[in-house]
């Protein structure tokens, strides 16, 4: 546990959440900004800043399954955006790794724009990544 982390501080019970799943390894709250009705973080219990030190973290994938289906049937949203942030300059705010699952209702109650003309070159970004696989 990092004693400034706040997510840290939720898991530990020395923080207020409104929980609604949790296992010995992860814990899904509530986010405290909602951008959405339902909006949900998945949060393991270990302390790791980014996916980049999430080795042997398998057991994250069932929670954010069960939590975004959950969400899903409980407002009868139209879909779910499953997102992960990884440092600041990718919006990431609290340095403890989590998933927010959003809650689409009619694809317009958030934006989510950018530029994307430098994506054209798809083979050479493909064969960019392969090499580091």
């Amino acid at each position: 546990m990092n004693d400034d982390c706040v997510f840290c501080k939720i898991i530990e019970g020395d923080l207020p959440s409104h929980k609604i799943y949790e296992t010995d390894d992860l814990i899904a709250f509530l986010d405290a900004e909602p951008v959405s009705k339902g909006h949900a973080l998945v949060v393991p219990k270990k302390h790791v800043e980014t996916i980049h030190e999430a080795h042997d973290m398998d057991y994250m994938w069932n929670g954010i399954v069960k939590v975004s289906t959950a969400v899903k049937d409980a407002f009868n949203a139209e879909g779910v955006n499953v997102e992960q942030n990884n440092g600041e300059v990718a919006g990431q705010e609290v340095m403890h790794m989590h998933f927010h699952i959003t809650p689409r209702y009619t694809g317009e109650e958030i934006e989510i724009e950018y530029d994307r003309t430098e994506l054209k070159s798809g083979e050479k970004l493909a064969e960019e990544i392969r090499s580091e696989i």
